[in-house]
């Protein structure tokens, strides 16, 4: 029998838009109220305790137009949210559990109200499973807010979500396209890939959508191909392992000593509480008068005296500037010597002259 879904339907015209997303009314529930009763509940921390009870008016006004009740237990530290006779819409205590959770998460009523829009979804992602390491986790998560929170603002900007860092949970808020995009970036960036290259290339198709020539194209060709580095070139490990072959022996290795078995080694574990105290006083002691030792000896470098030169370099000095002495001596007696010859023959013409 020949395949008959791709033929036209009667009621499948061009004037209709399949993608339009049309808002639940109450006539569309023809059905009426439901028959059982559905609740959810969710715990706060003790420092949202004063902002939900502030805005506490708002969230039950905003609940109420959709049919839903809300509880706040200040006592217990929790919310509830639970549908009622008037209850129409079936997604609504679906989106009123998600306004909690947002609530909870220390996100902003105005902002948390919004997951009442049919457009509008959430996603808490929990990163701290994500990172073994405390501080490497901190590192990571500083690096997806940028420096004056300027990469968070970017990722807001491209996504068209709203995101909140928080604590060991990343909350965001927006369409499911932008949603599934942030929750790929901020997993990439707890496996140590940096979100600049993820901006990157949400700026290039954002540009590329703009294109209507581009539309039906592939757009490999545009975006960037980061290359992933790796160490296979590197030609010495950082942990050298030692290789030789080692004799076999069937007994384990001798148990590492512990603490206590070095102080009862040492006598240090049988010491009353005082002399431990007086021992412990000493060797702090010991460092300390090592340590102004040793920064004495850096103050009275600058104060030691050059090195004096040897004998045998002296008698030389003395040897060269005698002969120096010495010769300049010669020229001085040369130079009176001649002076003196001059004279004696300027006497003589003199004599000559007067006896003329």
């Amino acid at each position: 029998m020949p395949s008959t879904y791709d033929k036209d339907k009667p009621w499948d015209t061009e004037d209709i838009d399949k993608w339009t997303v049309k808002p639940f009314k109450r006539e569309d529930n023809v059905a009426g109220h439901f028959t059982d009763e559905s609740s959810f509940s969710c715990l706060f921390p003790k420092y949202r305790e004063q902002y939900l009870k502030g805005a506490w008016p708002i969230v039950k006004s905003a609940c109420s137009k959709h049919g839903i009740e809300a509880f706040l237990d200040l006592i217990e530290g929790s919310m509830t949210v639970k549908t009622t006779r008037k209850t129409y819409d079936p997604a609504a205590i679906l989106n009123a559990r998600d306004l909690i959770k947002l609530l909870a998460r220390s996100v902003p009523a105005p902002q948390a109200l919004k997951i009442f829009e049919d457009e509008v979804a959430c996603d808490v992602i929990k990163i701290r499973s994500l990172v073994g390491n405390k501080e490497r986790f901190v590192k990571r998560r500083q690096r997806l807010l940028g420096p004056n929170g300027s990469t968070l603002k970017a990722l807001e900007l491209l996504t068209e979500c709203y995101i909140l860092v928080q604590g060991n949970t990343v909350c965001t808020m927006g369409g499911y396209k932008g949603l599934k995009s942030l929750r790929r970036i901020v997993e990439d960036t707890m496996a140590n890939i940096h979100p600049i290259y993820a901006l990157k290339e949400l700026m290039i198709r954002k540009e590329l959508a703009n294109n209507p020539e581009l539309k039906d194209e592939s757009w490999d060709r545009f975006l960037p191909n980061f290359k992933k580095r790796s160490l296979a070139k590197r030609r010495v490990p950082h942990k050298v392992t030692d290789k030789t072959k080692k004799v076999y022996t069937p007994f384990p290795p001798p148990q590492a000593k512990s603490k206590v078995d070095l102080q009862i080694e040492s006598g240090e574990f049988f010491l009353s509480k005082q002399a431990k105290e007086r021992r412990t006083r000493e060797d702090r002691d010991e460092k300390m008068k090592e340590k102004m030792e040793a920064k004495k000896h850096e103050r009275l470098e600058a104060y030691v005296a050059p090195v004096e030169e040897s004998e045998k370099k002296k008698k030389k000095r003395k040897r060269e500037s005698g002969e120096s002495k010495g010769e300049e001596k010669k020229k001085s007696k040369q130079e009176d010597g001649e002076g003196k010859e001059k004279k004696k023959k300027k006497r003589k013409s003199d004599v000559a002259d007067e006896d003329d």
